[in-house]
């Protein structure tokens, strides 16, 4: 299968400086990113949401044993599910890594498609309070009872004119902390701190991908992922899913469980999963396109 030509477009990167790469899903930012770190330094640390959870090596595409080796890799496969972990747990974990790099350590190469991440990385993140228990639990009772909608309608008109309105999750984020805090996410987010990381500290780069050639990416990778054994780990989970839960939300395990209960047959559990993954790349590349425009474009042919 035929990766992404990155290396020969790259900018001139020195060897002490903090690299970011993003993209979208099946874009080859692994691959890069240990190219980097092979040939000019550096450990490759994961800003990929599900890469996080030790549940998922196949299924979330974190890089394999024998990649590991050729190159120091930080926060993969480090969270047990169940566990919490959110985007404060992993900024404060980024932050030592960074801490290190400033007392001589080896300069992170920080690497992944949750543009969440990114974000608050190079933008800052609001010190929003958790939400308590209760209220998650109401907010998951209402959602998906009356749906996201219900939840959106309740929302302050400045936060939804920031948040992802189609993104359930995001919505009901915006509900609890609304409902926890008495005070919309826009008027947290408008206090954020200054960013771990700026821009014009580090060289960010964004792979940009045609779509069609994602696509065939993507089907082609979900394929080798079930002969790599996805359907052996989604099983391994079976007995404790929870369809909710943050570390379930592996592209293709849904598709696996249903076929794992007798629900739906492999070659429907395939289709929806590469047409999930599809949809998934698609809502990345939006992201990127609204909120990474000064960072540095490669394209993917």
């Amino acid at each position: 299968m035929i990766g992404c030509n990155t290396v020969q477009n790259l900018p001139e990167i020195a060897s002490n400086i903090p690299v970011l790469i993003a993209g979208p899903t099946a874009s080859g930012k692994s691959a890069l990113a240990l190219e980097i770190a092979q040939s000019a330094g550096g450990v490759v640390v994961n800003a990929d949401a599900l890469q996080v959870w030790s549940c998922w090596r196949v299924l979330s595409a974190r890089p394999s044993v024998a990649e590991e080796t050729r190159a120091p890799h930080r926060l993969y496969g480090h969270i047990a599910p169940g566990a919490e972990y959110s985007v404060g747990h992993w900024l404060k974990e980024v932050a030592a890594i960074l801490a290190d790099h400033a007392q001589g350590g080896p300069r992170p190469i920080i690497v992944g498609g949750t543009g969440l991440y990114f974000t608050a990385l190079t933008q800052g993140l609001a010190q929003i309070p958790p939400t308590p228990p209760a209220i998650r639990a109401e907010a998951d009772a209402r959602r998906n009872q009356d749906g996201h909608g219900a939840l959106l309608e309740e929302l302050d008109a400045a936060t939804r004119a920031k948040i992802d309105t189609q993104n359930p999750m995001r919505v009901q984020r915006a509900w609890e902390v609304l409902r926890a805090t008495g005070e919309g996410l826009a008027s947290w987010q408008a206090r954020t701190p200054a960013p771990l990381l700026a821009l014009e500290d580090c060289v960010p780069l964004l792979l940009e991908a045609d779509r069609d050639w994602l696509a065939e990416r993507i089907d082609w990778r979900f394929d080798l992922m079930l002969e790599q054994g996805a359907l052996d780990e989604v099983a391994a989970v079976a007995p404790i899913w929870q369809p909710e839960a943050l570390w379930a939300r592996a592209i293709g395990a849904p598709e696996l469980i249903a076929y794992l209960r007798d629900e739906i047959d492999l070659s429907e559990a395939r289709s929806r999963a590469q047409a999930a993954s599809r949809q998934y790349a698609k809502r990345q590349r939006t992201w990127f396109r609204a909120r990474m425009k000064a960072w540095h474009k490669i394209a993917c042919a």
